[in-house]
């Protein structure tokens, strides 16, 4: 995914509550035949929960995997499954769904999709709105492994890229083949940000939002788009919610119009953070002084019941003492940490939390920020159900566990539109292949950085650290050296690279 630097320097912020909203934009949502369409109904859910308008043109395929109805109850929109409609094509329907949209979505898009949309192909309702569309389009693969790494793949996505349509990469991880790798629909709250980042939606502050949910209402009828000339002269005006795109179905619910989130989702609450004080250091005019740098550390306990949970053997150590070189360096620092026994370093404003889940939404309540520095060791997967009592032994058998993912923390924030940091760095804990691991990583992530480490031995938990820095130009590799000096090394080349800039 592509980096944004737009600072030209740094400036004092102070983090606020903010939260995205896609009020206004039409997103016209294809649908594919894969496995993970069924990720597709809670994209559309996060759509309009963040007040887009989203219609969903089904294809075959993707009918094998989720309803119709599904997607037009969560969507309150028509669902378009067919070309040969004649109540639509009477008015040329495909062409006017194609062009009421702001973005064009692919979700999830398969090989034989992205095969066929590079070859221009128009042979059923989703490739030829697809061709007939002068929108921003943007495709999320999800496939096989060895599809995804075939030879005419990279050639198909590389002439979409070419073309210039937006094709993220996909996730790494286990498929529902049993196999392991990259190929995986990436999560829906990933793609909704790289869906932000297409549109560059605006932040707006949290109690402008809420508002907005609880008074606006759905208009019924489509406004036509001014010309450049029409909206130079006029007034300005309020934005208005999106309106459903325009064209006729039968798919249309007569239910499902509720505007307002649950009060139990942390996503429909205010995000203030309650970071506590700065703990007490000297004033420091150093190089980063009216810099905000975002940092997180230590592990993530991820609960299993009251007594047991999955973590990792990170110590934090590395996280904080780049907060206290930083804290050093004059920098306004953020340390979002996890569960560790170290003490606050002087000049940085700590928040304490527990879980990847609670870790993702103090750093997205912490932006915006200059720099964002991701060192914690997040665990990747929690349970998906929390025991509320202690989990017996019951005979030999022990009992299962159904892990689902965590937040991708890094991916999120390099994908978060205007409030990506300018220089955004993350770490890389690899047990083999450490150098190559970490430069695909950095290009997966949306990151400026990787700071990729080998801790096959000792290293987790130890006082050492040996460290390669890969970026855009290369990769640079530093010798063993205490965890402290690794910091201010650190330190020193993202305050250069900022002077640079």
């Amino acid at each position: 995914m592509a980096s944004f630097i737009t600072q030209s320097h740094c400036t004092v912020t102070t983090p606020v509550a903010q939260i995205c909203t896609m009020r206004g934009r039409r997103i016209l949502l294809i649908v594919g035949g894969g496995i993970a369409a069924y990720k597709a109904c809670e994209l559309v859910r996060l759509i309009r929960k963040a007040e887009g308008a989203v219609t969903c043109v089904l294809t075959e395929g993707g009918a094998k995997f989720v309803t119709a109805m599904s997607l037009a109850a969560l969507s309150e929109n028509p669902v378009h499954t067919t070309l040969w409609d004649l109540k639509d094509e009477v008015e040329m329907g495909h062409i006017q769904l194609s062009r009421q949209a702001d973005l064009v979505v692919v979700c999830p898009a398969t090989a034989d999709l992205l095969a066929r949309m590079a070859a221009g192909i128009a042979d059923d309702l989703a490739t030829t709105l697809l061709l007939a569309t002068d929108k921003p389009v943007m495709a999320v693969p999800a496939m096989n492994v060895r599809m995804w790494q075939h030879a005419a793949t990279a050639r198909n996505v590389a002439r979409l890229r070419d073309d210039g349509v937006a094709v993220m990469e996909p996730d790494e991880g286990a498929m529902a083949c049993g196999e392991w790798g990259p190929g995986r629909l990436p999560e829906p709250e990933t793609i909704l940000a790289g869906i932000r980042q297409m549109l560059d939606a605006e932040p707006v502050a949290a109690e402008e939002s809420f508002a907005a949910l609880s008074a606006s209402t759905i208009p019924r009828q489509f406004a036509p788009a001014l010309d450049e000339d029409e909206t130079a002269a006029a007034p300005p005006a309020e934005a208005e919610p999106a309106p459903p795109l325009e064209a006729s179905g039968l798919l249309l619910p007569k239910k499902g119009k509720a505007r307002a989130a649950p009060p139990t989702d942390p996503d429909a609450l205010d995000r203030n953070v309650d970071a506590g004080p700065i703990a007490e250091g000297p004033p420091n005019d150093g190089p980063l002084r009216g810099c905000h740098v975002l940092i997180t550390a230590g592990p993530t306990h991820e609960p299993i019941d009251p007594v047991r949970y999955i973590a990792n053997r990170s110590s934090g150590r590395q996280g904080y003492a780049i907060a206290a070189a930083a804290a050093r360096a004059g920098a306004d620092v953020t340390l979002v940490s996890g569960p560790v026994a170290l003490p606050t370093p002087p000049g940085v404003r700590r928040i304490d939390v527990e879980s990847a889940r609670e870790m993702a939404d103090a750093v997205k309540a912490s932006l915006p920020a200059d720099v964002a520095i991701m060192v914690a060791a997040v665990a990747d997967w929690r349970t998906r159900d929390v025991a509320a009592d202690k989990m017996k032994k019951r005979g030999s058998a022990p009992p299962a566990l159904i892990l689902t993912e965590n937040p991708d923390i890094l991916a999120n924030v390099g994908a978060s539109g205007r409030l990506r940091p300018q220089l955004l760095i993350g770490f890389a804990a690899e047990t083999e292949n450490v150098i190559a691991n970490a430069t695909e990583k950095r290009k997966r992530k949306g990151a400026d950085w990787i700071i990729a480490n080998d801790v096959s031995g000792d290293v987790m938990g130890g006082h050492a650290n040996t460290v390669h820095i890969v970026t855009a130009s290369g990769v640079e590799s530093l010798p063993q050296l205490p965890k402290d000096e690794v910091a201010e090394a650190l330190v020193d080349r993202i305050a250069a690279a900022l002077a640079a800039d």
